[in-house]
């Protein structure tokens, strides 16, 4: 009965969970539960401590808690990266300690004792490149080799200073505030990779993802097939038919093979219920991922469209609004902006519809093709090869 109501709480929260952490900032939640659980999560929690550390320890308190926020949230520290070590490690070494004595088993071959080991090296060798190859830095020595790689689109990018490097930001290139450095087709910042995404290393990160969605199947498969020698061998099924004393169906059966599976193999059950989860979350992000590289787009244009978009229904909104005091000609005027429509937030004054145009977008085979063989990148490190001969 304890393991039933251990599982049953496990199921419950970690759905929840996960929506509430993901999704909770969703228009969709707006107002409700879930959105203000998000809020405290995200948020009011780190306020409520900071009060707490502040009344215990003062002004003190509270500035050791600044400061950990900004080592935490602002710098680059390799705390998910040791996290995501310590989960890989728990996860190969708990299967190992409960479940490789097992193989080979009536439904698994012994091959199976290595091939696990070498898929998992495989995933850390994929998460070591990720996380330690150049992501597309741009300084004075390579933005030559990138201002040549993508055309300026007028909306989104236009030829600017970066403020920071002093140097002529290429198009589809980001400065992270993180790193502090400007990277070449920026995507995003990864915290779990303590490196940012771009470039360079997008392809690693795709590679990760993917084989750890597989890594997760596999392993759960070899638990599933470990059990199902066991209750095979044991001839649990048929005991279950004599207990219940009736022709059973399927439907009559499996509530109480999973019982006596979680009775003798409750490990392996939470393992494959873990690794099921964990699949279904990277699963999700690799697919979004294969979505914006299908587009050739990335995570920070879509940000940036977002924005644009938001901006445009509230500017829509205020004309509509102005539309009855405003004569046609100046309402018009008003309409196109200084610098041209949509060139930039501070004097464009607003659209009836933003349309978004990606003209970086040349075709799914193209487009993954340039993530795979990233041109600038290439320029850039054989220009720096070459000035240090």
């Amino acid at each position: 009965m304890g393991q039933w109501w251990l599982l049953g709480v496990y199921l419950s929260l970690c759905p929840l969970l996960l929506t509430v952490l993901l999704c909770g900032d969703r228009p969709i939640f707006k107002g409700t539960f879930v959105e203000r659980t998000h809020d405290f999560l995200t948020g009011g929690a780190c306020d409520c401590c900071v009060r707490l550390v502040g009344v215990c320890f003062g002004q003190r308190g509270k500035n050791a808690c600044a400061a950990a926020e900004t080592y935490c949230c602002d710098k680059p520290n390799p705390a998910l990266q040791l996290f995501y070590l310590s989960i890989l490690g728990g996860c190969y070494f708990t299967l190992t300690w409960t479940s490789l004595q097992y193989i080979p088993g009536l439904y698994i071959s012994f091959y199976h004792r290595y091939t696990g080991p070498v898929a998992a090296c495989f995933g850390l060798c994929l998460f070591l490149l990720t996380s330690f190859t150049d992501s597309g830095t741009i300084d004075k020595s390579t933005v030559q080799s990138h201002l040549g790689v993508y055309p300026f689109d007028g909306v989104l990018y236009e030829e600017k200073t970066c403020s920071t490097c002093k140097i002529i930001r290429p198009a589809r290139s980001k400065h992270c505030s993180i790193c502090n450095k400007c990277v070449a087709r920026f995507d995003h910042h990864c915290a779990w990779m303590n490196n940012c995404i771009g470039e360079g290393n997008l392809r690693y990160f795709l590679s990760f993802l993917g084989w750890h969605v597989l890594l997760c199947w596999y392993g759960a498969w070899v638990l599933v097939m470990i059990l199902a020698g066991h209750v095979e061998e044991r001839n649990v099924i048929r005991a279950i038919r004599w207990y219940i004393g009736r022709p059973a169906t399927f439907h009559d059966i499996y509530p109480h093979v999973f019982q006596w599976l979680l009775a003798y193999y409750s490990t392996q059950v939470m393992l494959v219920i873990f690794l099921l989860v964990i699949s279904l979350l990277l699963m999700g992000f690799f697919g979004y991922h294969l979505s914006l590289v299908a587009y050739n787009t990335t995570t920070n244009e879509t940000y940036k469209w977002d924005r644009l978009k938001r901006y445009a229904e509230v500017e829509a909104t205020k004309q509509a609004s102005e539309a009855k005091d405003i004569p046609s000609a100046e309402q018009r005027q008003q309409s196109q902006g200084k610098c041209g429509w949509l060139r930039c937030m501070s004097c464009w004054g607003s659209a009836p519809k933003l349309e978004e145009r990606n003209i970086y977008d040349r075709g799914i085979w193209k487009n993954v093709f340039e993530v795979l063989n990233p041109q600038g990148f290439k320029r850039s490190v054989r220009r720096v090869v070459k000035k240090k001969q």
